[in-house]
């Protein structure tokens, strides 16, 4: 977009934004929680809030791909040839991406780490450049309720948001349209039951334990609740913003 088609509002709305962003000070968060909690849904407005850039695995592995970055060549290397993608892949991806100056102020990290193999390596990671993880939001959530989220979900893939088909409270403004672009609103192939079982299965026992390794760094947030009162207790837990 050229900046001739900036409003003027909006342009001053954006510097003010970045002046307010300048004094911010530093978090690095980690956002855990099964499929279905509601990460996607509190990221983007945390995000702005707290001047963070959200660093979701997926997206990120995309990114680096698409951009042909150094790691990026290795990943696609990987997946061509139908072999996972390691963890000392993944960290590289993210040392790439936190480093970018809209990082500056710090991060959520959204869909790592999945294992406590994982956790030290970020830390180990983050320790070379003399940072740490401040906070760990666990979305704490009841397995059963997860079944009629998931079963319904609706991504809106640019920006992450999400929606569901049914539920009078997420349901969006347009029927398979985002709320905020009006671009149409995606499923994911793995919204399953049958899928969310086995993920569950991996979160419980993989990622559950990533918590413990992060001890009193951990909040936990009743993500079960409405999506307003769940960011006031992530608000909460990461300070004023």
């Amino acid at each position: 977009m050229a900046l001739d088609d900036v409003s003027t509002a909006d342009l001053l709305s954006e510097i003010s934004r970045r002046v307010d962003c300048a004094e911010k000070k530093e978090r690095r968060t980690i956002f855990i929680g099964p499929p279905g909690c509601g990460k996607g849904t509190q990221s983007p407005q945390i995000k702005r809030d707290y001047c963070l850039c959200h660093l979701a695995t997926g997206d990120m592995l995309r990114a680096a791909v698409g951009a042909q970055t150094e790691y990026g060549k290795r990943a696609k290397e990987a997946m061509d040839s139908g072999a996972l993608v390691t963890d000392d892949i993944v960290i590289g991806i993210i040392k790439e991406a936190i480093d970018a100056p809209e990082c500056a102020k710090g991060f959520i990290l959204d869909g790592f780490p999945r294992t406590l193999v994982q956790a030290s390596a970020l830390d180990d990671m983050l320790s070379s450049k003399g940072q740490s993880i401040d906070a760990v939001v666990n979305f704490a959530i009841p397995d059963a309720e997860l079944v009629s989220r998931i079963t319904g979900r609706l991504i809106h893939k640019a920006s992450g948001r999400s929606y569901h088909e049914s539920s009078p409270k997420f349901m969006p403004k347009v029927a398979g349209k985002d709320d905020i672009t009006g671009e149409p609103l995606m499923k994911r192939s793995d919204d399953t039951a049958e899928a969310l079982t086995n993920r569950l299965v991996a979160f419980h026992e993989q990622t559950v334990p990533v918590l413990a390794h992060y001890g009193s760094r951990v909040a936990n947030v009743d993500a079960s609740k409405d999506k307003n009162f769940v960011g006031g207790q992530i608000r909460a837990a990461l300070g004023t913003a």
